[in-house]
C-alpha cells in the first residue's frame, strides 16, 4: 500500500523550494546522530537536499541513497547533487522498495503524514535496518499549528477543510504525536522525542515565504475538484491569507518533533 490523495507538489518551482531545505536548519536534530562511514537511506527525499547534507557528514567512506516516489523531484537532485559521489538518488516508493543490504541509519522528513498506513511504513523501515540501526522520523502535529495574531476567517476555513480532506484520506493530522507509539509496536527501543518546531518570526529572512506555505497549499485544485470546497472560497483564502502576511502577520509555529529508536533484533 503506497501513498494516497497526496497534494500535487510536482515543478519546478516545488522542486527550488525542496533545494532550499538543509540538513542544519530542515533535521537540525539529526547531526549529533550521524557517524563517518555510515549507510543511510532518507526516505522522501524530495530533491535530495538533506540527503546532500547527510552524504557529506558521513563522509567519502560512508554512503547515503534517497527514495522519493515523484520521479520530477528525482531527476532534479541527480542534476543538482551529482557531484556528490556518496549520494544515491532513486525514483521509487517505500513499499516497492527492497534493498540488497540493510542500513545503519533510516531517516524520513515531513513524508510518513503523507500516508493513510504510517504505522506499516514504521514497520517496512524497521525491516532495513541492521541490528542496532536506528529509525530517526520528523513530523508534524498539523492540529496544533499556531498563527499569531490569528489569520482571516477564510484561511482557517481553508485550514479546517485541508485537515479534514486529509483525514478523510486516512492521513494522520497529529502523527508526531503518534510516533512513539508506532515505534513502540515495531519493536523499536530506546525511543527519544526531540522538539524540532519550525518558528517563523516577523523580520526573519524568507518570512514571507515560509508562512506563505498555506497560499501555496491552497493552489492546490484537489479539494475543489472533490467537493470539499468551493473555488471561490479557496481563492478568497489565498487573496485575505497573502495581504494579512503583508500587514498583520507576526509570528508561525508549525509543531515538529523527530523520534528515534533503536532496532535491537539480532541476526
Amino acid at each position: 500500500m503506497t501513498q494516497q490523495k497526496e497534494i500535487k507538489r510536482e515543478g519546478k518551482g516545488t522542486a527550488k523550494l525542496f533545494d532550499e531545505r538543509s540538513l542544519e536548519v530542515d533535521y537540525a536534530t539529526l547531526p549529533p546522530l550521524l557517524q563517518p562511514g555510515w549507510k543511510v537511506l532518507d526516505v522522501g527525499c524530495g530533491t535530495g537536499a538533506i540527503s546532500k547534507g547527510i552524504a557529506l557528514a558521513v563522509g567519502s567512506t560512508g554512503h547515503v541513497t534517497g527514495i522519493d516516489n515523484t520521479a520530477y523531484f528525482i531527476e532534479s537532485g541527480k542534476e543538482t547533487y551529482a557531484a556528490i559521489d556518496n549520494l544515491e538518488l532513486i525514483h521509487t516508493s517505500l513499499f516497492d522498495y527492497e534493498p540488497a543490504e540493510k542500513f545503519d541509519l533510516i531517516t524520513s522528513a515531513r513524508t510518513l503524514q503523507w500516508l493513510s498506513n504510517p504505522q506499516e511504513a514504521v514497520v517496512k523501515l524497521k525491516s532495513m535496518l541492521k541490528p542496532g540501526g536506528i529509525l530517526s522520523i520528523l513530523d508534524y502535529n498539523h492540529e496544533a499549528l499556531e498563527w499569531q495574531p490569528e489569520p482571516p476567517a477564510s484561511m482557517r476555513k481553508f485550514y479546517a477543510t485541508f485537515l479534514r480532506w486529509r483525514g478523510d484520506a486516512g492521513m494522520n493530522n497529529h502523527i508526531a504525536e503518534d510516533l512513539p507509539e508506532y515505534f513502540a509496536e515495531a519493536g523499536l527501543s530506546d525511543v527519544e522525542v526531540l522538539e524540532a518546531n519550525e518558528v517563523y518570526k516577523k523580520g526573519d529572512a524568507n518570512f514571507a515565504n515560509k508562512v506563505g506555505i498555506w497560499s501555496s497549499v491552497a493552489q492546490m485544485m484537489q479539494m475543489v475538484d472533490e467537493g470539499y470546497i468551493s473555488n471561490e472560497d479557496r481563492l478568497l483564502a489565498i487573496e485575505e491569507y497573502n495581504n494579512w502576511i503583508e500587514t498583520d502577520a507576526e509570528l508561525m509555529v508549525m509543531k515538529l518533533k523527530e523520534v528515534h529508536g533503536i532496532n535491537n533484533k539480532q541476526l
